[in-house]
């Protein structure tokens, strides 16, 4: 079944590194969740685990299987509606790693070396491995197969993420440059949705909210181990009788992402007004976090309840990617003199 051509198609992945955390949801999957809930901005959405992407820093069978089941769970419970659109593993459609060898060969090694996410983790301590430099290739596939047919591909991602896009309309114009006739290319450009509203959420210690820093504190974290991560948010030694700059102060950053604006306000007063100190700034920001997504927990612990139902939610939503992937993929194979 092809997409209907008056239809968008929105496509993204996500990492499976383990429990989610809030620059996770902030940054990206409350997105993706208010975006296949908009009846405005109708379109076949392709939400995947990107459980390949994962090889190129995690080699633990367990973990990631382990990871792959809880960002699908995890994903349910902030809720996602697998009747809205689909959601799936990225090893469950094969025909991504074979458009991915294809777009290799047309990739020059000079246009990979450039990419900033490449040399980033390089400089991070990761291994300068083939996956990494690659990984831009095996993105564009992820994104352009499931395109064809559509009135437009569109990718939700943050401005930081742009240099992707970039590269995937390279590597599509480059296909259909070199096996597409002009006035009917194989694959649509995509564009990217910056989500101007996407929060850069900062970790417990003021750098970017991150798993690979050590500084993320989890969507699902409840108890002493919330109460843990956000009193271990660092701070700097102003006493408590003095002034504070509520625009420095990550306790502020972050509990604007959960509380009422009024209650915002008034954190943002006593800053600047001394008298109060970052420990019970802290105690505010754990308990509004603790009630921003105590539904969602609940709501977990129901999913967890039903044996078997993330699975069939996978299985459904890999089924229709395939139904998308399989018939592109042989159109690709024709194009190229693979049939």
């Amino acid at each position: 079944m092809a997409v209907p051509p008056s239809l968008p198609v929105v496509v993204s992945g996500i990492q499976p590194s383990g429990t989610l955390h809030l620059g996770n949801y902030f940054g990206a999957l409350r997105q993706h969740v208010a975006l296949a809930d908009d009846e405005s901005r109708r379109a076949e959405a392709y939400y995947f685990i990107v459980n390949y992407h994962a090889l190129t820093s995690l080699h633990d069978r367990e973990a990631l299987e382990r990871y792959t089941f809880d960002v699908a769970l995890d994903y349910l419970a902030l809720g996602f509606d697998p009747e809205k659109a689909h959601l799936f593993v990225q090893s469950d459609v094969p025909q991504v790693t074979e458009l991915t060898w294809i777009f290799l060969c047309l990739t020059p090694v000079s246009r990979l070396e450039l990419g900033v996410s490449y040399k980033d983790k390089v400089d991070q301590g990761l291994p300068a491995s083939g996956g990494l430099l690659t990984y831009p290739v095996l993105q564009a596939a992820d994104i352009l197969i499931y395109g064809e047919g559509a009135s437009g591909l569109v990718v939700p991602v943050g401005a930081d993420q742009r240099q992707h896009i970039e590269m995937t309309r390279d590597t599509a114009s480059r296909f259909n440059a070199a096996f597409g006739p002009e006035e009917d290319p194989l694959f649509v450009l995509p564009e990217p949705l910056i989500l101007d509203e996407v929060a850069v959420v900062p970790g417990t210690d003021g750098r970017k909210m991150s798993k690979s820093y050590g500084n993320a504190i989890g969507i699902f974290e409840e108890g002493a181990e919330l109460k843990r991560s956000v009193m271990g948010i660092v701070t700097d030694s102003t006493p408590l009788e003095a002034p504070k700059d509520p625009e420095g102060s990550n306790i502020v950053a972050l509990y604007k992402l959960v509380a009422p604006p009024e209650e915002v306000r008034r954190m943002e007063e006593e800053h600047r007004a001394g008298g109060v100190g970052y420990g019970e700034f802290k105690k505010r920001l754990f308990e509004a976090l603790r009630d921003y997504f105590a539904p969602m927990r609940a709501r977990r612990e129901e999913i967890l309840a039903r044996p078997g139902y993330v699975d069939e939610v996978l299985a459904d939503g890999a089924a229709r990617a395939r139904e998308i992937a399989g018939p592109t993929m042989e159109r690709v194979k024709r194009a190229v003199g693979l049939m």
